[in-house]
């Protein structure tokens, strides 16, 4: 193997293969296979199945991960997850990869993944980030397989060139980006509590409820759907795309910007709700906030745009289009082939809510207003953080900056 990666790493690091550096104690194992696994054999509850959609930036997603018997992971106890496991996507996108914590110990490597489990000598939260730097990723993509989409195997992943510090170098440089990703955790935290608190107290104001006769309002006497707005008016306008909306968050943590082309139009204040399968059902759902005030955005065909109607909170589009009645109602009304369903503007808005509370309503809008924007400063931070560990990353791994001049410059962020 005569594939050379972090050249200008220090001479003394050791250089190695990721089977070798998996040999003493650990491995490298494929997934189950379908023939193992049936889609009849997933359950609501129980054991949490790890496969590519739950592999997020070096952590695992819960939020819509698929779940076994226990009876079944015992019968698959040799693909079973340890604390700190790597745990890799076998197809698609193949640098996508997650460090197992403890709290995941006991949890399947699902199918399409592949399970890492580092060696004696070798940190895993380390070989996690090193596994992560722009060269590691560029070599797994084009040493993998497949005409129309790559494919991982255990032979490829074990030729891996690995770059290895003594162990107490490892430890060091694995706690600095750690700390950087912990303070990434605790902002996310912050704000899903926040979200759950003012999803509870959208319910509790009726919302969520059957409505009554005598109560009884269309929610167009509340938000708009697909509202007109004018082009935008620069060259290159905001555009967001179905992945950057998440399934559980209101933030729309990336966009880009392209020469406008068709596609809803939206506004700071608006939420972007998907219109087809499977990404209705999967619940992705966006809150826009990022734009400059008055600026124009273009989404993906895909979406349909809600807005609040004067004098309504402006959050309340996001929490009616989070509702499990209003979600369950505009699945009821997909129309189209198996695979490509979609529910039009006008049929989701052919709904009918209970009239709230004008002051419980003010009241929700107040603490909407102050939980977005501090949410909104959480994630601005986030991005902060993201970007300052991905360029330490690589002057970390390479032997370019110490340990203890990088510290200096993480203490002003966390």
């Amino acid at each position: 193997m005569n594939d050379v990666l972090l050249a200008d790493s220090p001479s003394e690091w050791r250089r190695t293969t990721l089977a070798a550096a998996c040999s003493d104690g650990g491995g490298i194992q494929t997934g189950p296979f379908g023939s193992q696994l049936h889609a009849s054999d997933y359950v609501e509850k129980g054991i949490p199945s790890v496969m590519p959609q739950d592999l997020g930036e070096n952590v695992i997603r819960e939020d819509a991960i698929a779940h076994i018997t226990p009876a079944d992971a015992q019968r698959l106890s040799k693909y079973l997850l340890r604390n700190g496991d790597i745990v890799y996507s076998r197809r698609g996108d193949v640098t996508r990869r997650a460090l197992v914590r403890l709290a995941q110990e006991g949890w399947l490597c699902g199918t399409g993944c592949l399970r890492v489990r580092p060696g004696a000598g070798v940190n895993s939260l380390f070989l996690s980030y090193y596994l992560g730097h722009p060269e590691v990723r560029d070599w797994i993509t084009r040493h993998a397989v497949g005409a129309t989409m790559p494919n991982l195997n255990t032979q490829i992943l074990g030729a891996v060139p690995v770059v290895l510090p003594e162990p107490r170098e490892q430890q060091a440089i694995a706690a600095l980006l750690g700390a950087l990703d912990d303070k990434i955790a605790v902002n996310e935290r912050i704000s899903a509590t926040y979200e759950q608190i003012l999803r509870y107290k959208y319910t509790v104001m009726g919302l969520s409820d059957e409505p009554d006769n005598e109560h009884a309002i269309p929610v167009t006497d509340l938000i708009t759907f697909n509202p007109k707005l004018t082009k935008p008016s620069t060259d290159e306008p905001v555009y967001v795309d179905m992945a950057a909306l998440q399934t559980d968050k209101a933030s729309i943590p990336n966009w880009t910007r392209r020469a406008p082309k068709s596609g809803p139009r939206f506004m700071n204040g608006d939420t972007l709700m998907a219109r087809i399968t499977p990404c209705l059902e999967n619940g992705k759902t966006g809150y826009v906030n990022f734009m400059k005030d008055g600026e124009v955005g273009l989404g993906s065909t895909e979406f349909i745009v809600m807005r609040s109607r004067d004098g309504v909170p402006r959050e309340l589009s996001y929490f009616l289009a989070r509702d499990k009645r209003f979600r369950a109602h505009a699945i009821r009304n997909m129309a189209g082939t198996s695979g490509r369903q979609r529910v039009s503007a006008t049929d989701v808005a052919n709904y009918f809510v209970n009239r709230p509370n004008a002051e419980a309503l003010a009241n929700f809008g107040e603490e909407a207003a102050a939980a977005f924007s501090h949410v909104k400063s959480l994630q601005s931070e986030n991005r902060l953080l993201a970007t300052l560990r991905d360029t330490l990353l690589p002057q970390l791994m390479s032997g370019r900056l110490r340990v203890k001049d990088a510290e200096k410059i993480v203490e002003d962020h966390v």
